[in-house]
């Protein structure tokens, strides 16, 4: 009797084995992809010797006028940024320059925000509002850098300062001239065609 029973309760869990060893699948929920942007995902930074290189975002083609704009906005990111970062010296004054940039060039930094709003209503219709806020992070993103730091510091407070000797309504041809320099700056000195070289440029006096 004792022998059967022991035979009759391995019988069951042997039964139950396959269900035990193989739980129930759930269905898998489907999720539906994100909206495609105008602003392409940056490559955020490569390396280049094993140094971070913070790049610079991939956009659709843009008119003259709309390149002048994304140059301007990108001078002012990069300004931003070092007004943020490069406060361990005072004799850059990236604050002060960034603040009367801010101030000098009003009107062209708002015409050049109209124009990109501008630029993503083309592309993306009702959409524009919001890709104009993701390139504007992106853009930001684009000049945080650790290991150029020092680099980049100097070559925004030179950028900068020469900013505010620019006469109104010639800061579009100033951006588009002085952004690749300052993206120069963003590689690390000991990488290949690093900084070095460019740094000791004479800072214009700080007024006020």
């Amino acid at each position: 009797m004792r022998t059967s029973l022991l035979t009759g309760l391995l019988g069951v869990a042997v039964a139950f084995a396959p269900a035990l060893a193989a739980p129930a699948k759930k269905p898998v929920r489907k999720i539906a992809p994100p909206p495609v942007l105008t602003v392409e995902a940056p490559r955020a930074a490569v390396r280049v010797n094993g140094l971070l290189v913070p790049q610079a975002i991939l956009m659709k083609p843009m008119t003259p006028a709309e390149a002048e704009a994304n140059a301007v906005w990108n001078l002012r990111a990069g300004l931003n940024v070092a007004a943020l970062q490069c406060q361990y010296s005072p004799y850059l004054a990236t604050v002060k320059t960034y603040n009367d940039l801010i101030k000098h060039h009003s009107a062209e930094l708002a015409a050049a925000q109209a124009t990109m709003l501008g630029h993503f209503k083309r592309y993306d219709g009702t959409r524009a509002l919001n890709s104009f806020d993701q390139y504007t992070t992106r853009t930001y993103n684009s000049f945080s850098t650790l290991d150029a730091q020092y680099a980049f510091c100097v070559a925004a407070a030179v950028a900068g300062r020469g900013a505010l000797f620019v006469v109104k309504g010639e800061l579009g041809k100033y951006a588009l001239a002085q952004t690749p320099i300052l993206r120069l700056s963003l590689i690390p000195p000991d990488a290949p065609y690093g900084f070095a070289g460019l740094v000791p440029v004479p800072l214009p006096p700080v007024e006020g």
